[in-house]
């Protein structure tokens, strides 16, 4: 179920995601009739008109006058839809439509040109960490002068910000991820976000990207950071994890699991020893182990680990000195192993995969995925983290 609930004073819009998924149509509904969101936008770029009609239909048609189009205009008008929303793609109002209008707007000075449309975005509000280079150059002061009815706040927009958006004097507020999280992300050990640093992302906001994407399992790895690095970084996303519910763990550094706020432990083959690790933490401290084998498994499943994290699946540029590449057949074989011997732990799979391995990497048995760079080099890694979580959901057999 979504998990933002409107505020009662603000007119609230929810976009939705750009990929199609299973249950969407349901979710939409639940928006509209359970947690009180005025409209909701169908923004789907790349989408086929075969796709947006199945989407449509599935919404009930006492809902539909809450619907607004961004593409496929003209089915708006078939399924008398309640609005479409004009852009690049779509500039002009198709002949014969009497609905509701919207655009988007991104300076003060288009304001007063929001004469014909019902109302228009005005974006980026707030700057989001996921879309680097998207900036906010607004005065909120300045803002409260000129903002109208008319004008919703669009960018970085939470529920935690709405009294703001409101005491400046928006209309309304629009908003992406923060409406659909909760129902794509389910369960915490299905993803985990493996912290590594890009030429956009430093550890932290990288972290912060997948976060804000719903995933709610980081491990902090900095192999070339010194301690003190390690130490602030660390600190930083343990406060973080803590604020978004999510689980944090740190790579090997037994020793930092409480100084950090860490919630664990994940230990390399080489680092110390899991039954070592599990005298010195205790029971409850979460200890995750690498393997690359199923003898492997075994040895840290009677050493006291929590979970695994098995690999790789194949090469991947994000961690030197790689065991033999497993592949498929290798997470088959060592899951069947595992269910022969009755050894019931959680396995995560790791190494080079990107989203279109999940289905059948999921389909071997395994618990879960951790990924990096799939995340982190994605446009958006908010919205790739979305879908995905989105996929794992949709391959559990």
């Amino acid at each position: 179920m979504p998990c933002v609930e409107a505020e009662s004073f603000m007119r609230l819009i929810a976009l939705t995601l750009p990929f199609f998924y299973k249950g969407e149509a349901a979710d939409i509904s639940k928006l509209l009739t359970e947690r009180g969101f005025w409209r909701v936008h169908i923004r789907k770029p790349d989408s086929y008109e075969l796709e947006m009609r199945r989407l449509i239909e599935e919404i009930p048609e006492e809902l539909r006058h809450k619907i607004s189009l961004h593409d496929h205009h003209e089915l708006a008008i078939e399924y008398r839809l309640g609005g479409i929303h004009l852009n690049s793609r779509n500039p002009d109002v198709p002949y014969g439509w009497s609905g509701i209008v919207s655009r988007s707007i991104h300076s003060i000075e288009e304001i007063a040109s929001v004469r014909r449309e019902d109302y228009a975005f005005l974006s980026p509000i707030y700057p989001s960490i996921s879309k680097p280079g998207y900036h906010v150059d607004f005065d909120f002061n300045e803002l409260r002068n000129n903002v109208n009815n008319k004008i919703f706040a669009l960018g970085g927009v939470t529920k935690s910000r709405i009294e703001e958006i409101a005491g400046i004097g928006f209309g309304g507020a629009a908003m992406l991820g923060a409406a659909w999280k909760a129902e794509i992300n389910s369960e915490h050990f299905k993803l985990q976000f493996i912290t590594h640093k890009t030429n956009r992302y430093d550890i932290v906001s990288g972290a912060m990207a997948a976060l804000e994407g719903g995933c709610r399992w980081i491990q902090l790895r900095m192999k070339d950071g010194c301690a003190d690095e390690l130490i602030a970084s660390g600190k930083i996303i343990a406060d973080l994890c803590r604020r978004f519910g999510a689980t944090f763990i740190v790579d090997d550094h037994v020793e930092l699991v409480s100084e950090i706020g860490a919630d664990g432990v994940h230990l390399g083959k080489n680092d110390m020893p899991v039954a070592e690790a599990r005298k010195l933490l205790g029971k409850t401290t979460i200890i995750g182990a690498t393997a690359n084998c199923f003898e492997d498994i075994e040895v840290a499943y009677n050493s006291g680990a929590d979970y695994i994290g098995l690999g790789p699946f194949r090469f991947t540029t994000t961690k030197t000195n790689l065991s033999p590449i497993l592949g498929l057949d290798g997470y088959n074989r060592i899951i069947t192993e595992c269910r022969a011997k009755k050894i019931l732990i959680p396995v995560v799979a790791i190494g080079g995969i990107t989203i279109n391995d999940i289905r059948s990497i999921m389909n071997t048995g395994i618990s879960g995925i951790a990924l990096s760079g799939s995340i982190l080099n994605a446009d958006s890694p908010e919205i790739e983290t979305l879908r995905i979580l989105n996929e794992i959901n949709n391959s559990i057999l």
